[in-house]
């Protein structure tokens, strides 16, 4: 059985002890946030314990500790659970910069504890099947891959100033799902981008509308596209063409009824946000840390996995500045 700790008890850490709830293996001992009553509802809700962070980092009965704490709060904590021999799981982004993403990375290699970035939609079923079916060869090699990825409605002001921008925020998971599907590196980045949804956005800094080329040595190129507002539901998909064909992977949506009449085929809207759409793609993440430390194999994707998503953000964040492709050799 694992034991394991949860720092943050906000909306993703209440997902995460919920996933845990559902596991034979593993069980939630306790919980921590700067925010005592949040620590307690959830702890209340789980029957794990709430204590202060500290205790959970250097907690004897505690194997492994999720960070689910604001990002600015990641660096310190990565480092004291490294030291302490804990097993990480960290939400993305590591850090807002690269650089000291990569020094996380450091302490983890030397501690040799284990570590997963939660690059949740690695673990979609939809898109790992897709994946599963590129390197079945399904579509022979691969040359194009489109993803798309827009939320329903922006989130607050407040939120954006802190966030790091959207390429940080919320296309760091098409970055990672960029390199998932591509099965090589980028080497060259171009992002565009406007503020159209939201003119507080833009006097925050940040943009809400954007699209970001990624181009690999072999020449194979990945399309990424990301809206703050879509007002049709929260829209996934990803489209992988090939030498030989073409794997595609739709939106969900709340039921699959369709109803035909003389006006036409009318279906459900999609899932309406990544609590609905991504449940079962956080269930199996925490299932396969768990099983690698249970196997003492090394969690997947890893933290080098989470450092490469983040140069890839700050590489399309100096191209939307400078309005050229930014070189990643």
């Amino acid at each position: 059985m694992v034991s394991i700790g949860i720092l943050g008890c906000g909306r993703i850490g209440q997902v995460h002890a919920r996933s845990i709830a559902r596991m034979d293996n593993a069980r939630l001992t306790a919980v921590a946030d700067a925010l005592p009553q949040a620590a307690q509802a959830l702890a209340d809700a789980s029957g794990a314990a709430a204590r202060a962070a500290d205790k959970i980092i250097t907690a004897s009965d505690i194997d492994a500790v999720i960070v689910a704490t604001p990002t600015s709060l990641h660096y310190e904590q990565i480092h004291a659970l490294a030291e302490a021999g804990k097993a990480i799981f960290c939400e993305k982004p590591i850090d807002l910069s690269s650089d000291r993403a990569a020094e996380c990375m450091e302490i983890v290699h030397r501690t040799g504890v284990p570590f997963m970035t939660a690059f949740n939609r690695r673990f979609d079923p939809h898109f790992a099947h897709l994946r599963a079916q590129l390197a079945l060869g399904a579509i022979g090699d691969t040359e194009m891959v489109v993803i798309t990825s827009r939320d329903p409605a922006p989130p607050p002001v407040s939120y954006i100033e802190q966030s790091g921008g959207l390429f940080r925020d919320m296309m760091i998971h098409d970055f990672d799902m960029a390199r998932f599907l591509l099965a090589e590196e980028p080497v060259e980045v171009f992002a565009a981008g406007s503020c159209l949804v939201d003119p507080d956005i833009g006097a925050a800094g940040d943009i809400d509308t954007a699209m970001v080329t990624l181009k690999t040595a072999s020449g194979k190129l990945a399309q990424i596209n990301n809206s703050r507002r879509a007002t049709y539901g929260y829209d996934q998909r990803v489209e992988v063409h090939g030498s030989q064909g073409m794997l595609q992977a739709a939106n969900q949506l709340e039921h699959q009824v369709t109803l035909s009449g003389a006006g036409g085929f009318t279906s459900a809207p999609n899932q309406h946000f990544f609590l609905e759409r991504y449940e079962a793609a956080y269930l199996a993440e925490m299932k396969s840390f768990v099983a690698s430390l249970r196997s003492d194999t090394s969690p997947s994707p890893g933290i080098a996995d989470g450092v490469a998503a983040q140069r890839l953000a700050d590489a399309a964040t100096r191209s939307l500045v400078t309005g050229v492709p930014e070189s990643l050799i």
